[in-house]
């Protein structure tokens, strides 16, 4: 885990100011689009974008978020790792990497399920350090840097400190599940699970805000055909972690950013911590005894 000196931690307090501001900022302009409000309700899919739909909505989002950020931290010191700019299979070369996700299920955002989110989070050498997951329609920010803890705000301004839950035995334990990208194997390892109940919710984002918020405990990942991208964790992990949670592979090792290939292949393991090592004990064997059928 990488540490930071004092001076440091007040420069993540200050980063993560405007990092908060650029979120709402996002947030707006993703709500806007949502609700009709921006190109006269005009998404613009692109329905041939390699891993999903990319909307309008998408791209002026992501344009902001880089604008308003790189007016602060310039891209002499700071890398940016953004799902709608990212190219090659080379590591950036920064110590200090954006990793943003302008839209944090996309799906979602067209079904009009309402749970879709924006991430922003900067890694310092690999691992995250300042997050920001935005949910424009739940109005509220969560936010997070190293060693200081988790904070909820809502649009009104008010702002509080927000833990994950307390329960600490698998049987009591919810679990929050995509309603789609559920492929057999995935499903077969979830009902090897004896959790007490499965909430079903859309981005990565938003489920581990049911995290935080105490209505779920456990998110696992599970690389298929193909495999989650370094914007769908870094921020979720961040606000998790500093809940109180947990955020690791099924082997226990850390989550690494910036790698240069961005898919996070494998499985990997979010919780409120109280089950962890064994929920990653548990969903290695029950795997591997379901590769063998």
């Amino acid at each position: 885990m990488t540490s930071l000196m004092l001076q440091d931690q007040n420069q993540l307090t200050e980063i993560l100011a405007i990092a908060r501001s650029v979120g709402w900022g996002a947030a707006n302009i993703l709500q806007a689009y949502y609700r009709g409000e921006a190109n006269k309700g005009n998404l613009d899919i692109q329905e041939d974008k390699k891993d999903g739909p990319v909307t309008a909505a998408d791209l002026e989002t992501n344009h902001y978020i880089l604008e308003k950020l790189q007016q602060s931290f310039s891209t002499e010191e700071y890398g940016y790792l953004s799902e709608e700019t990212h190219q090659g299979t080379d590591p950036i070369p920064h110590d200090w990497v954006w990793i943003i996700d302008p839209l944090d299920g996309t799906r979602d955002f067209i079904d009009k399920t309402g749970e879709f989110a924006v991430h922003i989070a900067l890694a310092y050498q690999g691992r995250p350090v300042v997050a920001v997951v935005a949910i424009p329609e739940a109005e509220k920010i969560y936010f997070a840097a190293q060693g200081q803890g988790t904070f909820v705000e809502t649009k009104q301004g008010e702002v509080k400190p927000i833990h994950v839950s307390k329960r600490n035995s698998i049987e009591e334990l919810y679990f929050v599940a995509s309603r789609t990208h559920r492929d057999e194997r995935f499903q077969k390892l979830i009902q090897s699970l004896p959790f007490k109940g499965v909430n079903y919710v859309g981005s990565v984002g938003c489920k581990i805000s049911t995290i935080l918020e105490q209505q779920s405990d456990v998110y696992i990942s599970l690389s298929g055909k193909s495999a989650p991208k370094d914007w769908d964790f870094a921020a979720p992990e961040l606000i998790l972690t500093e809940a109180g949670g947990q955020f690791s592979y099924f082997n226990g090792e850390p989550v690494q950013y910036n790698r240069g290939d961005v898919r996070q292949w494998g499985g990997i393991m979010a919780s409120n911590g109280q089950c962890h090592q064994i929920l990653c004990e548990q969903a290695s064997f029950n795997l591997a005894e379901i590769d063998q059928q």
